[in-house]
């Protein structure tokens, strides 16, 4: 599975919809997730792909992740992905 099917399906769980609801131009605002959501969102990407994403739940525009779209989360780790090898 590519990061980008790894990351839609677990937002989709986050915001009980289907993957197939998910498009890379969806907000998390749009598909419903709160910022309880978004704290889960975060820890269970950081699980599945053994990264630490450097993003700050307390003051979100201070972070280096962007979370706008689906896209820029899926950009943001294979940044991070990248930066590891």
């Amino acid at each position: 599975m590519s990061i980008k099917e790894q990351v839609i399906v677990i937002i989709a769980e986050q915001a009980v919809l289907e993957p197939e609801d998910v498009t890379m131009d969806s907000t998390l605002e749009e598909l419903g997730i709160d910022s309880l959501g978004l704290v889960e969102s975060i820890f269970a990407i950081e699980e599945a792909f053994d990264i630490t994403v450097p993003f700050n739940a307390n003051n979100p525009e201070d972070s280096d992740f962007d979370i706008s779209t689906v896209a820029s989360i899926v950009a943001g780790i294979e940044r991070l992905k990248a930066g590891e090898e």
